[in-house]
């Protein structure tokens, strides 16, 4: 089975997110979710992102789903909302991933919580592609601790190593990579 990627954005004090929105703003850090998660290799293909239902509907609603991207929201009770055409509804990760498997050239999860937690325990998580808010925020969602099976990696070429700064916030891109375990 195909291997999948984390995109996050956290503040120093572990929060992700406030009353199903982001704590900050930051556009420049929007454009690097929005350019990681579609970037393909192959023009014909297309990413997944994979997110829970509180994560779908915290975009706002002229906002998704989002573009040139297979959106699959996962929850345990599909017939609870309206999605629109072209939005796979899964009820578990295992589900999503075994539908999408070859329609899509990578998968990325994108929230919330509970969803970051199973895909970080997930044998076929390979990486977590961590935006470090250098600043707390008032939060109600956190992102998961960050385990020992996962370390640090380089940058991809494309992404910058240094602090960045946007409305006074600094924030750093960073990598984390599974390590392999033998099975």
């Amino acid at each position: 089975m195909k291997k999948f990627s984390l995109i996050v954005a956290v503040c120093s004090n572990g929060g992700i997110g406030i009353k199903g929105d982001l704590p900050w703003r930051l556009k420049s850090e929007l454009r690097h979710f929005a350019r990681m998660t579609k970037r393909v290799a192959d023009p014909g293909k297309r990413n997944a992102i994979i997110m829970g239902r509180k994560t779908y509907f915290g975009i706002p609603e002229a906002r998704r789903p989002l573009p040139d991207r297979l959106n699959v929201v996962l929850t345990r009770d599909p017939a609870s909302n309206t999605y629109p055409e072209g939005v796979l509804v899964c009820t578990s990760l295992e589900d999503a991933l075994a539908k999408i498997q070859d329609q899509v050239e990578n998968i990325w999860i994108i929230g919330g919580s509970a969803v970051y937690k199973e895909a970080m325990e997930s044998r076929h998580c390979h990486r977590i592609y961590l935006t470090e808010i250098l600043a707390p925020f008032e939060c109600d969602a956190f992102f998961p601790e960050i385990g020992k099976e996962f370390r640090q990696v380089g940058n991809d070429a494309d992404v910058a190593e240094e602090v960045q700064e946007e409305n006074g916030v600094r924030f750093q891109y960073k990598i984390y990579e599974k390590k392999a375990i033998d099975l």
